[in-house]
């Protein structure tokens, strides 16, 4: 059992770790497996009976709880304003979707035809990214302006990173439309600043 603190920054951890989950990518080519395959593992959990069942259990959230300290310590030289830009454009991506009842509606049923999918393909097999890809790129995409994801064109230009950083873009955003569902406003970020800091180094001090 986590503590209510920690809860409440479950699903802003799990944007967090999407935003250097494709900056990883697109930059190396590689990132860490687990957290991976955890942030689009969550995209298929629809109806979870808490926060926490969408990401499995608290250290598939590791990699998004250490950056969300780095991002909101004082210390400015640990921050990324990479992932700034990713977290934040996120977010505004997420407020449209939220706004948008037939972009919601086709995002369901696309969510439904790949739970469908893992029937007869593991979650592992390239279809499963390549569908959640076409999900991001067809529905949620064209609700704003595109992400510019920067990288290495030695990486990006691979159409396997493509799709991953496609994927958890919408694991990116799914983790955001939770954080509304939690209450979660921009404006907190700012304001609740230190409350979510000391959430999150207390999220770190449990997974270590």
């Amino acid at each position: 059992m986590i503590s209510a603190d920690i809860e409440r920054q479950l699903a802003l951890a799990g944007v967090c770790q999407a935003a250097a989950l494709v900056k990883s990518i697109a930059q190396t080519g590689e990132a860490d497996a687990a957290a991976v395959e955890a942030s689009i593992s969550s995209i298929l959990v629809v109806n979870p009976d808490s926060p926490q069942q969408v990401y499995g259990s608290l250290p598939n959230l590791k990699l998004g709880f250490m950056t969300l300290v780095e991002q909101l310590n004082n210390d400015t030289r640990q921050k990324d304003a990479q992932i700034t830009r990713y977290v934040a454009s996120i977010l505004s991506l997420e407020r449209k979707l939220s706004k948008n009842k037939k972009a919601l509606g086709e995002l369901g049923d696309r969510i439904s035809h790949v739970q469908r999918q893992l029937a007869h393909v593991d979650f592992e097999h390239q279809q499963i990214m390549s569908s959640l890809a076409s999900v991001y790129t067809d529905v949620v995409s064209p609700l704003a302006h595109k992400i510019q994801v920067a990288g290495g064109q030695q990486h990006l230009g691979q159409i396997t990173n493509q799709h991953k950083v496609r994927a958890l873009l919408l694991a990116g955003v799914r983790s955001a439309v939770l954080w509304r569902q939690m209450g979660g406003k921009r404006r907190q970020i700012l304001f609740n600043k230190n409350q979510i800091l000391k959430a999150a180094k207390q999220a770190v001090r449990v997974i270590n």
